[in-house]
């Protein structure tokens, strides 16, 4: 993941589609190593696909961790599950990375956002 300052992915006019990815890693991932090249890997390849709109991440103290997807429509939901090492990826997170995972696919039909206006 980016070591860019903290900010939520933008609103957009809807629809897009959001995927929530929700899991729990096991001890295997823990270490610094193959998980996090993966991860870095999908990221480098989601954002290639036309309509990725972005993504947003974060991990509890407990262990719970919560990537949310963003796409402008189900050609780029498409693309982006069919996407060979996304697969391969998938598969050996069910074999070795993911104690459990939740993954809920939702088209946005509001959004909005807010910025802080600077202090003057």
């Amino acid at each position: 993941m980016s070591d860019q300052p903290a900010a939520p992915v933008t609103a957009y006019e809807p629809p897009y589609y959001a995927v929530v990815f929700t899991s729990v890693k096991t001890t295997a991932t823990s270490a610094p190593g193959e998980y996090g090249a993966t991860a870095e890997r999908m990221e480098e390849l989601v954002s290639r696909i036309p309509g990725y709109l972005g993504m947003d991440h974060a991990d509890s103290p407990g262990g719970l961790s919560i990537t949310v997807g963003y796409f402008r429509d189900a050609d780029a939901l498409h693309l982006w599950r069919s996407d060979i090492e996304h697969r391969a990826a998938q598969k050996r997170g069910r074999a070795e990375w993911y104690e459990s995972y939740t993954l809920h696919v939702a088209k946005v039909e509001r959004s909005h956002a807010f910025v802080r206006e600077p202090a003057r």
